[in-house]
């Protein structure tokens, strides 16, 4: 809680009971009891508020649909621009990804196909032996 261990707060209450005093202790102890009842009572409000205004429950909500970390742009462009066919044949792409890359691009063999829309490997050159990297003075 709040980033405070159980030693920490046993000093804390300690202290507080020191400084208050016992007299004014229990006046103290009433006043955070209902404070507390009053922030559950707002957290419930605002809950209700929530689902009358909105007319959905917050128990109902898919809260993994509205996390921000399944958010791609780049799936979200690719289906704007793709016709409602070609959508389709990407959902089904994880499914079987041979047929679904053969009905996009209209050929009728799964090989052909997958060559078509496999990129070729970049070829990696290598250095010789012995051999300094490039340097560029004007980059540093």
């Amino acid at each position: 809680m709040f980033g405070i261990n159980t030693p920490e707060l046993i000093v804390i209450v300690i202290v507080a009971v020191l400084v208050i005093g016992p007299k004014r202790l229990p006046g103290y102890v009433e006043m955070l009891k209902n404070l507390i009842r009053e922030v559950r009572k707002m957290a419930s409000g605002a809950r209700e508020t929530i689902k009358e205004e909105s007319g959905l429950d917050i128990d109902d909500i898919d809260w993994k649909k509205l996390d921000p970390r399944q958010y791609d742009p780049r799936r979200i462009i690719r289906e704007a621009l793709m016709d409602d066919d070609d959508v389709a044949a990407l959902n089904s792409l994880k499914a079987a990804p041979g047929a679904a890359i053969a009905s996009m691009m209209g050929k009728d063999s799964n090989e052909n196909a997958i060559e078509a829309a496999t990129p070729a490997a970049p070829e990696i050159e290598r250095l010789a032996e012995g051999q300094r990297a490039p340097f560029d003075v004007e980059a540093t």
